[in-house]
């Protein structure tokens, strides 16, 4: 007996049904991150510090998902240490921010002078998360791109090079992670397919730039203006020793001069050579004026000197300044985190 087109049409819906269970299944694991970042950026309120960052770091929807689902903590605290414990210290400065257990941990750093400071390490603690989301085959390969790109770069980026030589020792794919979030966040010039890369996450990342090198600027210029005054002050020491050996020098063979023209004087050897006696006088107020032209002159340098150690001193007050406001050791205990 023929099949009824009632039961031809049961057994296409089910197949049909079949094939579309089939496909949300695979979208599921093409898409589970994403899938899974949803939910988790769903389950986390968002707090006005967490917005205002979202919206200075200019971010896409992606960028935006990626960087909510890791319920970013901005905290002005020590408690900021506990959840930052993981991270050695020993690889750079005064640790900032970190990536752990897909959790954003930033330290909120307040002044005027470093602004920009928070959201690039906001950037960079991004980048880590979107590189540990990659699967294990374009994660080796971006690894590999990367280290082409930085060994064409290093030669004439001395700064890189220097930023990236606390990593080091570290496996190939944890270096390729800090140096995705690197370039990504203090290079400005990058090849084009690397740009199309992080522009999965940031729209403007020119901006970024900007702010890093505002911010790294006030450094940079601390430290050429306190390595111009030191080199200023080693040139003006070495000048004024060498002066006043020479200045002593000159002061015994005057007193020496002055005090044989005295004895010949008490000798009543100018008594028939008054003229003589007269200008040998002269001669020694003239050298007497020269060694005190010589004094002040010494003496205005020594003041100067003195300057120059001072402007040293107020540099290193404000550079130890703007460390403490980076130390979150010296944070203070009390202060609630903006979770």
């Amino acid at each position: 007996m023929a099949e009824g087109a009632g039961a031809i049409v049961k057994r296409w819906v089910g197949f049909t049904v079949f094939l579309a269970v089939v496909a949300l299944a695979v979208v599921g694991v093409m898409h589970r991150q994403e899938i899974k970042d949803h939910f988790a950026a769903i389950g986390y309120e968002v707090t006005p510090r967490v917005s205002e960052l979202v919206k200075d770091l200019d971010l896409t929807d992606s960028g935006r998902r990626v960087f909510i689902a890791t319920h970013p903590t901005v905290d002005g605290s020590q408690h900021f240490n506990a959840q930052c414990s993981e991270v050695d210290h020993s690889e750079q400065g005064h640790v900032l921010g970190c990536y752990t257990s897909d959790r954003i941990h930033l330290f909120d750093v307040t002044d005027d002078r470093v602004s920009g400071i928070v959201e690039i390490t906001a950037a960079h603690e991004l980048l880590h998360a979107t590189f540990s989301r990659l699967e294990d085959g374009d994660r080796t390969l971006l690894a590999s791109r990367l280290r082409d790109v930085y060994d064409d770069l290093a030669p004439t980026h001395p700064d890189l090079q220097a930023r990236m030589v606390v990593y080091e020792h570290l496996s190939d794919a944890a270096f390729a992670n800090e140096l995705h979030s690197v370039l990504g966040t203090e290079v400005r010039d990058l090849p084009s397919w690397l740009e199309d890369h992080y522009a999965q996450w940031f729209t403007d990342r020119s901006a970024l730039i900007d702010d890093f090198e505002k911010y790294h600027t006030v450094f940079n210029d601390l430290q050429s203006e306190a390595d111009a005054l030191q080199n200023e002050m080693t040139a003006l020491r070495d000048d004024v020793e060498k002066r006043k050996a020479a200045y002593g020098d000159a002061v015994d063979r005057f007193n020496a001069d002055a005090n044989a023209f005295r004895a010949r004087v008490e000798r009543n050897e100018y008594v028939e050579n008054l003229a003589g006696e007269q200008a040998e006088s002269a001669a020694l107020q003239q050298r007497r004026a020269g060694l005190d032209a010589d004094l002040a002159s010494l003496q205005k340098d020594i003041d100067r000197y003195n300057g120059l150690r001072d402007d040293l001193a107020s540099l290193s007050e404000v550079s130890a300044e703007l460390d403490e406001h980076l130390d979150s050791d010296l944070a203070p205990v009390t202060t609630r985190p903006n979770e």
